[in-house]
C-alpha cells in the first residue's frame, strides 16, 4: 500500500459510526481491525522514514553537521505533513480496501 498517494484527511473528520458498522455488524470488531491495520502502516511508515535517515547517519556527530543537513529536515517534515496511520486505516475501511476475516464467525456459519 502506497500511503503517499492515499486520498485521507491529514486533520480529524467526523464520521458516521453506521458507515464502520456495516461490513461487520460490530462497531468494536470494526475499531479492532481499523486499529491493526493502522498499525501495520505504521510500521511501514517507520521502516521507510528509518531507511531513508540511515542515509545521513555517521559515526562522528558534530554540532555544525547536524544544522547543516537540511535534506535530513526536509524528509522529516515530509513523513510529518501525512496523515495519521489511523486516519489511513479509517479510509481504507470506509472504501473496503482491506481484507478481514473472522474465524469464529465461519466456525458458526458452517
Amino acid at each position: 500500500m502506497d500511503f503517499k498517494k492515499t486520498n485521507a484527511p491529514t486533520n480529524t473528520v467526523t464520521r458516521d459510526l453506521v458507515d464502520f458498522v456495516k461490513d461487520t455488524n460490530n462497531i468494536y470488531e470494526s475499531v479492532a481491525i481499523m486499529g491493526k491495520r493502522a498499525n501495520q502502516i505504521s510500521a511501514e511508515m517507520k521502516d521507510e522514514l528509518k531507511s531513508k535517515l540511515e542515509e545521513f547517519s555517521s559515526t562522528t556527530d558534530n554540532l555544525e553537521e547536524m544544522f547543516e543537513n537540511r535534506e535530513q529536515i526536509e524528509i522529516s517534515r515530509y513523513y510529518e505533513r501525512l496523515p495519521k496511520p489511523t486516519l489511513i486505516a479509517a479510509q481504507e475501511f470506509e472504501e473496503g480496501k482491506i481484507y478481514f476475516r473472522n474465524p469464529a464467525k465461519e466456525k458458526e456459519n458452517l
